[in-house]
């Protein structure tokens, strides 16, 4: 259970580190959990042994990030872009 808690916690801090990183050059903070991941994973090699364990943190991670990218969208965009975004959603579902 403690491998939960340190795997976590590298996890904030390396979020808390690069976040901020990113937004001070005028990037997303999507971006900047991105770089964290990316740091903390294949570079350094703090996390990795146990696969398993991370794809949950992974799934996790995903949700959270389209629930940021869900909360930065302007309704009143979206709706003006309908016809776009179901013809080339709807183009991309058939070609795949």
């Amino acid at each position: 259970m403690t491998d939960y808690f340190i795997q976590a916690f590298i996890y904030l801090v390396a979020a808390v580190i690069a976040v901020p990183l990113t937004k001070r050059f005028g990037l997303g903070s999507v971006l900047g959990y991105l770089v964290a991941g990316v740091v903390i994973g294949p570079v350094i090699g703090l996390v990795g042994q146990e696969t398993v364990t991370l794809q949950h943190f992974a799934e996790f991670g995903v949700v959270m990030m389209l629930f940021l990218v869900g909360m930065e969208l302007d309704p009143k965009s979206l709706w003006a872009m309908r016809v776009r975004l179901l013809g080339l959603g709807g183009l991309q579902v058939a070609l795949t």
